[in-house]
């Protein structure tokens, strides 16, 4: 019997793909929280085996992806079709909502009224129809006309050539913006400016039409070239345009009754992206966010029609003093509900309080409506017209903008000017006139000499309230001194005062061809120029970095400035020295809520969007209807709290092809969504994510730089949700600026505190492995022992502490962390917060406007 062994018939062989140890834990994660099927009669058996746990939940998650798959389709068909209704005449001879088209044009040589008359030709209108409305079109206006063909109306809006201030206002309400480009001239700077600002806010749907001068068609040769090179140019600009339509024109050859066809149908059965397409919206992706828009119905010209007042017109108000009144605007809402407890903002002129919102359809659905017995629009209670629909309530929106003065807020750390302050600050204003200017240069320098000697200002000349003081004066040399084969010996050269009159000149000083003020003109272009370029080339190079001054003590000079062990960690109190404008904003505790409530209420109260209605607005300036000289006017509706004033805050980056330097606080010219102000934002670094960090403090920038997207901050009305921005500078053309940056809302984060750096160089004078005698970052004893607590650093990579003072002349001697080299520099940070200043309405020129039978040029 022995080394005879029976075969294991026992031995336990486990499956390899099975768990060893599954936990509840680990079987509920792969279940991804999903309940058991209904067969399961217990706990156990349902997860009694990861395999058909598994099965299940790969089952129950392709249902719920067919099922979500199956919703977004439904939802989109519902969309559309609401769309398609919207923009449809219906049978019984009800109105609908115009598809608002407006026409761009690009080059002087194009025609507004050419454009349209060709387009008429393709709408179905008969022919005495016709011919009064291209009677009555005119090269700048609104004109309402219908589409029978297509069962539609049309709001056609010619703007006046290269005009970007009336672009935006008309492409921000459009249903389709049409480019009208030239096949004989090409696109000047002007027109790409134009172009380049309506890349970065328009949501509507882009058309590009090329047009021929009437003397100069197209030949059926030359056509295909010209469409190649003009599509070419657009769809560096719009990517998503597909063609490039010909307008329709009886004079030319090339334009055949096709182009028309297709053009008309292009803007007459497409359907606009309604759920898209939001004035200033930066993520168009997003949809609606609720802002309701009223285009004035001025020019109309549909058939059946009878306009027994015009849609805008103005009446005085006795009781007002001033030359205020009611402005009456007619028009189609559309966007999202409007309603009568909010404000409504009007391009250049600000908000207004709205007084009533009245129906107001058209003759021919009240006609529909009395002769089938319908109601208007799916309105129960309304059939006549007049009826109003909204009226303020208790819980009306005011103008108040500003916030009264918060002394908790401000810690009682800010105190009024008393009367004899104001006093003295009157008579120093009403002598500074005939002041002349004084400067402090070597003895024995004439006048023009003088003239010649640039001041030497600190790098943080455009602090306002302590810079004023704090330039050096030229010729001044106090190196005490202290400069044995390094720097310059002291010299005790005497000065005196010489008294400049900026306004005189020497006969022999200018060019005979010029007179007097346009040489000093010329050349204090140049100057600033010339000291704005060093100026940037020089922070680029040396970032951050000042010179201590001698004639100044340094804890004087730098008295609001602080150092700090960490920029990233150290806490910092966003409500010690805060200014008196932050007493008076208004503050956000949850930014996020309060958007949401104001979406959410949007969509639920006031009148819906595609009722044609009369808007009352109060406190109206009768200026406004004066000046406006055929320029649509558009009504936009504001949501609740965008009145008050705070802090914002816009993610924004330069614009590549303007090369000029842009320096914090520089007027500039910010559109957001429908509004314009004057702002002197300040620009602070951009943390990845847009994350707070853990103090929430950020380092300022000196100057807006190309390829890298900041942050720019300034005082004004709250805005809710992303909204497209670009910041503009004046141009020598009043109606066609630079574009500076372009970006979007971040948000209205009033703690977020921008710290202004500062760096004191020093250079080693003596060194001895780790310990260096450092000279010229300080020039008294004082200033040393006042700074001492500060971390030094090197640009090596160093890190140390001053560990005593040498003499009086500023040496100190300082230890670091490992050895440091002569050619070294010894820096110290220190940091001070920034604050913007106050944005200002900015009310756009008027663009010139050609008469009929004039042309039209740039200039």
């Amino acid at each position: 019997m022995s080394g005879h062994h029976h075969r294991a018939t026992l031995k336990q062989q486990n499956k390899s793909f099975k768990s060893k140890h599954s936990t509840k834990s680990s079987l509920k994660a792969a279940s991804k929280g999903r309940l058991a099927p209904a067969s399961s009669t217990s706990a156990s058996h349902a997860f009694s085996s990861q395999s058909s746990a598994s099965r299940v939940s790969a089952s129950a998650t392709k249902r719920a992806r067919q099922n979500t798959a199956h919703q977004k389709r439904d939802r989109q068909r519902r969309e559309l079709g609401r769309d398609v209704k919207v923009f449809q005449t219906t049978t019984a001879g009800g109105g609908c909502v115009p598809r608002v088209v407006t026409v761009v044009p690009l080059h002087a040589s194009s025609s507004c009224v050419e454009f349209t008359k060709g387009y008429l030709m393709n709408l179905g209108l008969d022919d005495a129809v016709r011919e009064e409305v291209e009677q009555r079109l005119t090269e700048v206006g609104t004109w309402l006309v219908d589409a029978p063909r297509f069962k539609t109306s049309l709001q056609i809006i010619h703007l006046p050539p290269v005009s970007l201030y009336a672009t935006l206002d008309a492409a921000l309400v459009a249903d389709y913006v049409v480019l009208l480009l030239s096949s004989e001239n090409e696109v000047e700077e002007e027109g790409e400016k134009v172009l380049r600002c309506l890349q970065g806010v328009v949501g509507a749907q882009v058309v590009a039409v090329v047009q021929s001068p009437p003397d100069a068609p197209m030949t059926p040769q030359e056509r295909p070239m010209v469409l190649k090179s003009l599509h070419s140019f657009a769809t560096y600009f719009f990517p998503s345009l597909s063609k490039i339509h010909v307008a329709p024109s009886a004079t030319d050859p090339s334009a055949s009754n096709s182009d028309g066809a297709n053009l008309a149908r292009a803007l007459c059965e497409g359907v606009p992206p309604l759920s898209q397409a939001t004035p200033g919206v930066a993520d168009k992706g997003r949809g609606r966010d609720g802002r309701a828009w009223v285009v004035a119905e001025e020019g109309d010209m549909r058939t059946g029609e009878t306009q027994e007042t015009p849609s805008v017109f103005w009446q005085a108000d006795p009781a007002s003093e001033e030359e205020k009144g009611t402005l009456y605007v007619t028009g189609t809402i559309r966007g999202g509900r409007l309603s009568a407890d909010r404000l409504v903002h009007i391009p250049a002129w600000g908000d207004y309080a709205v007084d009533r919102i009245a129906y107001a359809p058209l003759a021919r659905q009240v006609r529909s409506a009395a002769r089938t017995g319908s109601t208007i629009d799916g309105m129960e209670d309304v059939t006549t017209a007049g009826q109003t629909l909204s009226q303020p309530t208790e819980e009306a929106d005011t103008l108040v903008a500003f916030n009264e003065s918060d002394d908790l807020l401000m810690g009682n750390e800010q105190t009024g000017f008393t009367a004899e302050e104001l006093a003295r600050g009157d008579a120093y204003m009403d002598d500074d006139s005939d002041k002349k200017k004084v400067k402090r240069v070597p003895k024995g320098t004439s006048a023009y000499q003088a003239a010649w000697i640039i001041d030497d200002e600190e790098d943080d000349e455009f602090d306002d309230e302590e810079d004023d003081d704090e330039m050096e004066s030229a010729g001044e040399d106090d190196f005490g001194g202290i400069g044995k084969g390094f720097g310059r010996a002291k010299h005790d050269e005497e000065t005196e005062e010489v008294e400049l009159d900026e306004r005189e000149t020497e006969a022999d000083d200018y060019d005979e061809e010029l007179d007097d003020d346009e040489e000093e003109r010329q050349l204090a272009e140049y100057e600033a120029y010339k000291s704005r370029s060093k100026e940037h080339d020089t922070d680029l190079a040396f970032p951050d970095e000042v010179d201590t001054p001698r004639n100044v003590s340094a804890r004087e000079r730098f008295a609001r400035y602080r150092g700090l062990q960490s920029f990233r960690t150290s806490p910092w109190d966003p409500y010690e020295n805060l200014p008196v404008e932050y007493g008076r904003i208004f503050r956000f505790d949850d930014y996020e809520r309060s958007r949401r409530v104001a979406v959410g209420n949007a969509k639920i109260d006031g009148v819906p969007e595609g009722v044609r209605v009369l808007l009352s607005i109060r406190g109206v300036e009768k200026a406004l209807v004066d000046e406006r000289v055929g320029l649509p006017l558009v009504v936009h509706g504001l949501m609740q709290h965008e009145h008050k004033q705070t802090v914002l805050h816009f993610v924004v980056q330069r614009n590549t092809e303007y090369e000029e330097p842009v320096r914090a606080k520089d007027p500039l010219v910010l559109c957001v969504g429908p509004r314009r102000y004057t702002i002197r934002p300040v620009y602070s670094q951009h943390t990845r994510g847009g994350g707070k960090g853990v103090n929430n403090v950020h380092k300022s920038e000196k100057f807006l730089r190309h390829g890298e997207a900041v942050v720019a901050t300034t005082y004004g009305p709250a805005i809710l949700g992303k909204q497209s921005c670009l910041l503009l500078r004046e141009s020598e053309n009043p109606t066609v600026p630079h574009l500076v940056a372009m970006g979007s809302f971040l948000n209205p984060d009033h703690e977020r505190i921008v710290a202004k750096r500062i760096v004191l160089t020093g250079h080693p004078f003596k060194v001895h492995v780790k310990t260096a005698t450092v000279r010229y970052m300080f020039f008294n004893r004082d200033d040393i022992e006042y700074f001492a607590p500060i971390e030094l650093y090197t640009k090596y990579g160093r890190t140390g502490h001053v560990k005593e003072a040498l003499g009086t002349h500023g040496y100190f001697k300082a230890h670091f962390d490992g050895p440091i080299q002569q050619m070294d520099t010894v820096c110290m940070s220190l940091y001070k917060r920034q604050f913007p200043k106050q944005a200002e309405l900015f009310r756009a020129p008027l663009p010139r406007i050609a008469q009929k039978g004039e042309s039209m040029d740039l200039e």
